[in-house]
């Protein structure tokens, strides 16, 4: 819930805010006062959520350009500030994904287009703010993620730039302590974007998935821009240099996988304790006559072998 102002007279720029988290990010700020500037390589996308911004009385602007472009991000922090006159809050959201090949097959130019959107945008947009921020202090929040902590397969790519983003953050919220700007990074765990998407989806999620999260359900941006509008705000002046997690419990959570695991997933995707029960009785009892469970089914329904 939104019930102040307390970005009157800011201004802040969001990278990748035409969609997802950065949407939501850049109508949260725009919702408690901020002038908001979007910049994204797509070009309709960034003029479409700068019309939704209008439309809600949120004052905004947006620019084209490619975040690991150093000519094109030039141009942005400069055509920025000379319209408002500042930029007080950096918010470097933008990012790739990753194509999933295994290691072997993934190509050098796909490691190097991660990396230069991921990390080295970061580097770039947070440079040229910075000659703007530096006098009169500031704010930059990096959106890593916690791939920089825990890893899936064949995420090299986007693990290694994630992982980047938070060291990153700690050197320049060093660097740049003497001008008073704070910089820090939030790790968001699985967010469903579907509502933030140009045009807007419907979400597609399961009851499993949203119960594999201790808090009891799959994360939303507006989570993020939550917590992006407290440590971008003056209540958070003593945080910096620091990645906070964001991900509904999950990087907490110890999973083992054995038989209690499987049967309470096919509890909640059955959704019948019966049949969960009877399964189990199969599984159990095959155990104990040493036969194998498809064995057993077969017998059960009078499937034969062929």
């Amino acid at each position: 819930m939104v019930c102040c102002k307390r970005f009157k007279d800011r201004v802040c720029v969001v990278t990748g805010g035409a969609r997802g988290i950065g949407a939501a990010i850049a109508y949260r700020l725009g919702l408690e006062g901020c002038g908001v500037a979007i910049i994204d390589i797509d070009g309709e996308a960034a003029k479409y959520r700068f019309e939704n911004l209008e439309k809600n009385g949120i004052e905004a602007t947006y620019v084209k350009a490619d975040v690991s472009a150093e000519d094109e991000v030039t141009k942005a922090m400069e055509g920025i500030h000379s319209r408002y006159g500042s930029i007080d809050v950096l918010i470097n959201n933008a990012g790739i994904g990753f194509s999933g090949r295994e290691l072997e097959n993934q190509s050098y130019d796909e490691w190097r287009r991660v990396i230069d959107v991921n990390l080295t945008g970061v580097w770039l947009c947070s440079k040229y703010a910075v000659k703007y921020m530096k006098r009169s202090g500031g704010v930059i929040v990096n959106i890593a993620s916690t791939r920089a902590l825990q890893s899936e397969p064949n995420t090299e790519p986007y693990s290694a730039s994630k992982g980047g983003l938070v060291a990153l953050t700690h050197a320049m919220a060093i660097s740049l302590a003497k001008y008073r700007i704070r910089v820090v990074s939030v790790s968001p765990g699985w967010i469903d974007t579907s509502e933030w998407q140009v045009p807007p989806r419907r979400p597609s999620l399961t009851l499993l998935d949203n119960l594999w999260h201790p808090a009891g359900r799959v994360g939303r941006p507006e989570d993020i821009a939550a917590i992006v509008a407290f440590l971008a705000s003056d209540e958070a002046e003593w945080i910096t240099g620091i990645n906070i997690v964001v991900d509904g419990g999950v990087t907490s959570k110890m999973v083992y996988m054995d038989e209690s695991l499987i049967f309470a997933s096919l509890e909640v995707l059955l959704q019948d304790e019966e049949l969960v029960e009877l399964i189990k009785t199969i599984v159990e009892r095959s155990r104990e006559e040493g036969a194998s469970v498809k064995n057993r089914l077969r017998s059960i329904f009078g499937i034969g072998n062929g």
